[in-house]
């Protein structure tokens, strides 16, 4: 029954995931079409094509590989009649392109042959519908709606869940008890079973059960679950009168904290200090919110999602150093689609852990993975979405100067002398992949 809850979590996760790359694409391709861009292929996966099927001038398929996904636009470079050389039509509409040798170095002759490929199946039928003749303002609306989408659906997942489930990572704390540990086990075990070594929990002696409320703790009232915290562990090894709240009416117990090492900074859980204990858990409840609430927490993610991505580049390094066994690998390291879909099956198949709490962890994994795509893509560097983005920002600046200064229309962005920055980025984009799915098979993040 493990495995195969282990297998739906897998699938579930991928099936997700190739859905939320569909609809990426297709945040492209509808307003490409929409403006009267001309689509030529619409493919899910890279790799050889597993299926394939034609309808009209768009060639609809899935590939091999499920890491992605990509819709062919055409006229994404402009001609450039330094390295493209002549153009010109024959007698069937399409372009015969002439590429004349570079001798100005390996990119310039790498840009001359990518706007060759780009422009050899374009047919003078297509003149009108090349995508660099766009109006700027419909480049940026084509290349936001990839990431648009993934925003879009990370919004909805977490929307639902904070307007039902709650929202996990904004938690509120109470001041009845929802656990008793029966032992005191230390904080690097914690969560395994009490043995016969195991000290009985000062909170077990004193016969606290769950559902008590906290009252006061050595006549000092407890008006909210901090309090309590700081109460216990500033009481060391003393003597605790405790007063809850059971079944409406007071009850006093009576008990002796003991020192421990606890994890007690938040910013760092493997730190322990030595504090008082008693050796409960308080009851938990979510905040809940609707779309205004989303959005603010979607606001916070964002900007911890830009910290993250100013550290990728030390992160994978981090990822690397743990495959080669020089240091462990840190909890919050990034993980590829293979880590993901490992989480997500150890979260399926974990014992001891509710349906519905299962359910709410997948979609956040879901909605997090499509959060952090969506992001990523509007990074303003090629080949990601918010290359070209910034690229037709530009050419809108740069035209819309022009005007002010009477002065001729500059022309088009050449987005394709940005391409040497395009080979260095996808260079990283394809050696962090290898990393992060080596790291996630030799060394993954586990499910805490």
């Amino acid at each position: 029954m493990t495995v195969l809850l282990y297998l739906l979590g897998v699938v579930a996760f991928v099936v997700a995931i190739l859905a939320s790359i569909g609809l990426h694409e297709l945040g492209h391709m509808i307003p490409a079409k929409a403006f009267g861009g001309k689509v030529t292929q619409y493919f899910i996966g890279f790799g050889p094509t597993v299926w394939s099927r034609r309808k009209g001038e768009t060639e609809y398929g899935v590939k091999a590989i499920p890491l992605g996904g990509y819709v062919k636009i055409v006229g994404m470079l402009p001609p450039d009649k330094e390295h493209a050389g002549k153009v010109e039509y024959d007698e069937d509409g399409n372009r015969v392109v002439t590429v004349r040798k570079s001798n100005t170095g390996l990119f310039a002759q790498l840009i001359s042959d990518a706007r060759a490929a780009e422009w050899e199946t374009i047919t003078a039928a297509d003149e009108d519908r090349l995508f660099y003749r766009m109006a700027w303002w419909k480049k940026v609306v084509v290349m936001a709606g990839g990431p648009t989408v993934n925003l879009m659906i990370a919004f909805l997942i977490f929307g639902g869940l904070f307007a039902t489930y709650g929202n996990p990572a904004d938690e509120v704390l109470h001041t009845a008890v929802s656990k008793v540990e029966a032992c005191v086990v230390p904080a690097a075990e914690d969560g395994r079973v009490c043995t016969a070594k195991d000290p009985v929990s000062p909170a077990a002696q004193a016969g606290l059960q769950a559902g008590d409320r906290f009252v006061s703790f050595n006549g000092t009232p407890v008006r909210s679950w901090t309090v309590m915290q700081d109460l216990i562990r500033s009481n060391k090894n003393g003597a605790a009168t405790i007063v809850v709240e059971r079944d409406g009416r007071q009850v006093t117990l009576h008990t002796n904290t003991m020192v421990t090492p606890r994890p007690t900074d938040e910013n760092d859980p493997t730190k322990l200090t030595p504090v008082g204990f008693l050796g409960v858990s308080p009851e938990v409840t979510f905040t809940t919110g609707g779309a205004i609430y989303t959005i603010e927490q979607m606001g916070g993610l964002a900007k911890q999602s830009a910290q993250a991505l100013a550290t990728l580049p030390v992160k994978v390094w981090g990822v690397a150093e743990a495959i080669a066994g020089v240091k462990p690998r840190a909890a919050d390291s990034p993980v590829s689609v293979v880590g993901g879909g490992r989480l997500a099956g150890e979260t399926a198949s974990a014992q001891d852990f509710p349906l519905k709490e299962k359910l709410v962890s997948l979609l956040a994994l879901v909605a997090g993975f499509n959060f952090f795509i969506g992001l990523f893509n509007f990074v303003p560097l090629l080949p990601l979405d918010g290359g070209h983005i910034a690229g037709a920002l530009w050419e809108a600046i740069r035209r819309g100067i022009a005007r002010l200064r009477r002065r001729p229309d500059p022309g088009y962005v050449d987005v394709a002398r940005l391409l040497p920055v395009a080979y260095v980025v996808a260079s990283f984009l394809l050696v962090m992949g290898v990393v992060l799915i080596v790291g996630d098979l030799v060394v993954p993040v586990q499910v805490t």
